[in-house]
C-alpha cells in the first residue's frame, strides 16, 4: 500500500489533540450491536444464547475511511435450572471484540469487554403482561497504537521526496498504554402477547482512563452515556412493526438515531422466513434505509448510509456501508415477537 504522507501539524491536530475527546465507535445498526449499547442487553434474548458479527466501512471515497468490526457472544446462564430461582430471573454473561482503524489504518484501536447481567421479573398479570428489570455491569479493556510505518515527518523530506530511515525529530510521540474502565446499564422492559416494549439508560469508561500519545496527564477517555428505547408489536399474522432509537454523548459530542422497520413472514411457519425493511435517521449525518432476513435462528441486516452532512459538497462522494450477522440458539421455541435486539 502507498504509504500515507502527513507533516507534524497533522500529526499534533489528530493524533495529539482528538483523544482528550476521543469517541467510541458507533454503529448505524445500533440496534444489532447490544453490548455495545448496554450491559444490561446481556443475555436480554428470546434464546439460550446469541452469537453477533458487525463490520462497518464509513466513508469510503473522500477521505480515508473508517473501518470497524465486532463479534460478541452472550447467554443466560441459570434459567430453569434451580428450583429456588424462578423461571424468569437468569443470570447472564456476554464477552465483545472490536476492532477500529482510522485515517488510512494509521490508528488502530482493539477493545474486549466482558459483562455480567442479572434480569428478574417485576410482576406478571392474569393476562400474561409482565414488566421486567434488567442491571448490567462490564469490564472494558481497550488498546490504542499509531503504525509509524506510514506515516512520514517533515524532517524526514528530502526535496525528492521522503526518507523513512531518517529520524523524526518527534521523540515525544510514543504509542498510548493499553487501559482498562468499567460500565453500567438498567433496562426495563413490559411486554404482552403482542407487544413489548424495552428502555434502557448505560454509561461507559466511568473511570475516565487516560489516554494520550505524548503522556499528558490531562487527557483521558470520556464517559459515554446512553439513552436507547426500543419497541415492537405484532400487527397481523403476517406483519410485524418495530421502532426504536438511541442518545449518546461522550465529552462535547452527541447524537441521537431514531427509526423503524417492517418485517413481513412470507411462509406459514411462525419461526420461517421473515423479510425486514425500514428506514433510521442519524441526526445531522444520514439517512440510513435497512434491509434484512431472518430465518429460524439466524438474522441477516444490510444498511447504507444517505449521507446529508457537510461531506456530500466533497468530490468523491463518501460511502458508508454495514452489514450485521446474528445466530441464535434454544433448548425450545420461545413464542416471542422477533426483535432485533432479542
Amino acid at each position: 500500500m502507498k504509504k500515507i504522507k502527513v507533516t507534524i501539524a497533522v500529526i499534533i491536530s489528530f493524533l495529539i489533540l482528538k483523544p482528550a475527546q476521543a469517541q467510541d465507535p458507533s454503529f448505524s445498526q445500533f440496534f444489532s450491536s447490544p453490548l455495545n449499547i448496554n450491559p444490561a442487553l446481556t443475555a436480554n434474548i428470546n434464546s439460550d444464547w446469541r452469537l453477533i458479527s458487525n463490520v462497518r466501512d464509513q466513508w469510503i471515497g473522500p477521505a480515508s475511511p473508517y473501518s470497524t468490526g465486532t463479534v460478541s457472544y452472550d447467554a443466560k446462564l441459570n434459567q430453569g435450572k434451580y428450583e429456588n430461582v424462578p423461571q424468569s430471573n437468569y443470570v447472564g454473561i456476554g464477552g465483545m471484540l472490536m476492532y477500529d482503524k482510522t485515517m488510512g489504518g494509521i490508528q488502530k484501536s482493539t477493545y474486549a469487554s466482558l459483562n455480567l447481567s442479572y434480569s428478574v421479573k417485576l410482576l406478571e398479570d392474569d393476562y400474561g403482561n409482565t414488566q421486567k428489570l434488567s442491571v448490567g455491569f462490564g469490564g472494558i479493556y481497550g488498546r490504542k497504537n499509531i503504525d509509524f510505518s506510514k506515516v512520514d515527518f517533515s524532517n524526514q523530506f528530502t526535496g525528492d521526496g521522503f526518507d523513512t530511515n531518517l529520524p523524526s525529530g518527534e521523540t515525544a510521540l510514543n504509542n498510548m498504554r493499553p487501559y482498562t474502565s468499567a460500565s453500567a446499564g438498567m433496562v426495563y422492559s413490559t411486554s404482552s402477547e403482542k407487544t413489548n416494549f424495552d428502555i434502557g439508560v448505560a454509561a461507559f469508561h466511568l473511570n475516565k482512563p487516560k489516554q494520550s500519545y505524548v503522556q499528558d496527564e490531562h487527557q483521558f477517555l470520556a464517559v459515554r452515556k446512553v439513552v436507547h428505547a426500543n419497541f415492537e408489536t405484532i400487527l397481523n399474522d403476517k406483519v410485524i412493526f418495530n421502532a426504536n432509537g438511541i442518545y449518546q454523548n461522550q465529552a462535547k459530542a452527541s447524537y441521537f438515531s431514531v427509526g423503524g422497520s417492517l418485517g413481513y413472514h412470507i411462509d406459514e411457519e411462525a419461526e420461517g422466513t421473515v423479510l425486514n425493511a425500514g428506514l433510521w435517521y442519524w441526526s445531522k449525518n444520514a439517512l440510513i434505509p435497512y434491509v434484512g432476513v431472518a430465518y429460524k435462528d439466524m438474522q441477516f441486516g444490510f444498511s447504507y448510509d444517505i449521507t446529508i452532512s457537510k461531506l456530500t459538497q466533497a468530490e468523491k462522494k463518501p460511502s458508508t456501508f454495514e452489514v450485521s450477522l446474528i445466530l441464535r440458539g434454544t433448548r425450545k421455541a420461545s413464542g416471542s415477537i422477533p426483535c432485533p435486539w432479542k
